[in-house]
């Protein structure tokens, strides 16, 4: 998987005692309460990396927020992510992004950036407020509104009621919460809610805005099952698997949560929950935060039950506990490494057999062992080059799965994200994958990010072909010359499952819609240019042709490709008449909120 998050390395790191920031709303604004902590995750001598997390332990939504801190003379920011970060001498400011300035009660967001030098953050500042976690006083925000109640259920639709909430200056509207997702903003107390999937559970809350703007709190959670439908598992025996980010749950604000609410918990079989870390040749929860002590509502929990501050496990692992008891057909793997993460294992390849019992010790950690079936190991790429260049050698993949193995029984899954590069003398030759097979379930070859705008300026090509045609930039760089080369080196088509992105890759300056045109760069991303949701460019950019089983979109002077539900449905057809064991995709938060791709997948191989 090419791209990756930028997230922080760990958490269990030296805490600055500073203890907050407050005024997150301006004087203006009602009353509200933040935390803030300072982290620094990691420190390599000539610099550092360092993560604030912002809290809102009030009772208000934060619109917006800005940080400032000083460092000493000789201490400074190099780069940033998730805040636009700006400096006047020694003084800072980090303000945030477009989309995640917003914070409801009890919610949580963080940025991090790389420094230099050794000195630490002093005078922390937010809207000019000291960080004491304290209050601004101001305006009233609105009342909770009360709670929704439903009406005119259908296999599609549900029409939503509430009682108006008050304010001291009036109010101006309501915004329409889906899982803890807005889902519209309306001037009446009633709204109905299209698109629905059938017999699908729902939930619903709703808050008001003044006329200053500002958010008062949510109400209370109404439940709406959809008719029609069933939540019996997926039919036939291929394997239908998602990638679940942990990262996702910040900035993308994507739940566990959502699978159930789009329908898609009902259409798949397998999780990966991705990553795990891999850090001296051992395998390490990423974010803990994220991953077992983030405290969900009611209303954003799979159960409908809210979590307590005293409980053992919180976070995503408790979310995907909830989601297992709902749709016990569902397994979950701990993936390790990626695109960020595969630099540790060439350590880890050095001894396999202490890797693969560090591996099982976090999967099997008595706080949630019962949530994960097993681990999906995600190097890129052995003995050869992605973030960076391995030289384990042509064995060392081999030797590690089978660790992994020996280490997990047969009681476990283990799978492994593989590469698809199906050129001659290319990274599928570099590894011996056909040994390596004997020990795994299954690979997910990466049949995706063929091509894209880190060739900055073309030709434009489908970022995940399912075949060659006249014209192609590479050679083997296709899903179905990947696919052949790995059955040639002795894998059955049974262990291998055909990736699919639910996004796509783009480039602007192009003055032709047919691939193969020139560029300058890469075309705007909502989170990294050159890279789109799906959800996002089936309206923005619609497609307009399709090459070699995938679709293009030209649009203004921008190329993009990506997969569509029609284009899904033809390799899934060709998925299944080349017997392979099913289909794998990159990941949830790109489909649409009613998980249309993850139909197109379940339906296709049915």
């Amino acid at each position: 998987m090419r791209f990756r998050h930028r997230l922080t390395a760990g958490l269990t790191t030296l805490l600055l005692p500073l203890a907050a920031m407050v005024g997150l709303a301006s004087p203006a604004e009602a009353a509200t309460s933040a935390t803030a902590t300072y982290t620094k995750t990691q420190d390599w001598g000539t610099g550092f990396e360092g993560k604030w997390t912002v809290t809102n332990t009030g009772t208000t939504t934060i619109s917006s927020w800005t940080v400032e801190w000083d460092f000493p003379s000789g201490t400074s920011v190099t780069s940033a992510w998730d805040a636009d970060v700006t400096s006047s001498g020694t003084h800072w400011t980090a303000k945030n992004k477009s989309w995640n300035g917003t914070l409801a009660p009890g919610a949580a967001v963080s940025f991090g950036f790389n420094g230099a030098g050794p000195g630490s953050p002093a005078n922390c500042k937010l809207n000019g407020g000291s960080c004491d976690g304290g209050t601004v006083p101001g305006d009233n925000a609105p009342s909770a509104p009360g709670t929704p109640t439903a009406s005119g259920i259908t296999n599609t639709s549900a029409t939503l009621s509430w009682s108006a909430a008050t304010d001291d200056n009036g109010i101006k509207n309501y915004d329409v919460l889906r899982g803890g997702t807005k889902v519209a903003t309306v001037t009446t107390t009633s709204y109905t809610d299209t698109g629905l999937t059938a017999g699908t559970d729902y939930s619903y809350t709703v808050q008001a805005r003044d006329t200053a703007d500002q958010l008062g709190p949510v109400s209370g959670a109404v439940a709406v099952r959809t008719t029609g439908g069933t939540t019996d598992p997926p039919t036939g025996n291929k394997v239908k698997l998602g990638y679940f980010t942990e990262w996702g749950v910040y900035g993308r604000n994507y739940h566990v949560k959502n699978l159930v609410t789009s329908g898609s918990a009902a259409k798949i079989t397998h999780i990966n929950y991705a990553f795990g870390n891999v850090k001296d040749g051992k395998c390490t929860v990423d974010d803990t935060y994220a991953a077992y002590d983030k405290a969900y509502t009611a209303d954003q929990s799979v159960s409908g039950v809210a979590d307590t501050w005293d409980q053992p496990l919180r976070g995503n692992f408790n979310q995907l506990r909830q989601l297992k008891a709902k749709y016990p057909n569902i397994k979950v793997l701990y993936s390790f490494g990626g695109w960020t993460y595969s630099g540790g294992f060439a350590q880890a390849a050095a001894n396999p057999a202490a890797f693969a019992a560090s591996c099982k010790a976090v999967v099997e950690d008595s706080r949630w062992a019962d949530v994960f079936d097993g681990i999906d190991i995600d190097w890129e790429y052995p003995n050869a080059c992605g973030l960076t260049c391995d030289t384990s050698g042509p064995a060392a993949f081999k030797n590690l799965m089978s660790a992994l193995r020996t280490e997990f029984g047969s009681n476990y899954l283990v799978t492994a994200a593989i590469t698809a590069d199906g050129s001659s003398g290319g990274k599928l030759d570099a590894a011996d994958y056909g040994g390596a097979s004997a020990y795994a379930d299954w690979y997910n070859v990466m049949t995706y990010d063929y091509f894209g705008a880190f060739d900055a300026d073309g030709p434009t090509a489908p970022h995940s072909p399912l075949t060659s045609y006249s014209g192609i930039p590479v050679a083997g760089f296709n899903s179905a010359d990947a696919i052949a080369k790995l059955k040639a080196k002795g894998v059955p088509a049974a262990k291998l499952l055909l990736g699919i992105g639910f996004y796509g890759r783009g480039w602007t300056g192009v003055t032709q819609a047919a691939p193969g045109g020139s560029a300058t760069g890469a075309a705007p991303g909502t989170y990294e240019a050159g890279i789109e949701d799906y959800k996002v460019l089936k309206n923005s950019c619609p497609a307009t042709g399709t090459i070699a089983g995938t679709a293009y979109a030209y649009c203004g002077n921008n190329w993009w490709s990506y997969d569509t539900p029609a284009t899904i449905a033809g390799k899934m057809t060709w998925a299944k008449n080349q017997s392979l064991g099913g289909a794998f995709f990159w990941e949830f938060s790109g489909d649409t909120t009613n998980g249309e791709l993850v139909s197109a997948i379940n339906t296709g191989l049915n």
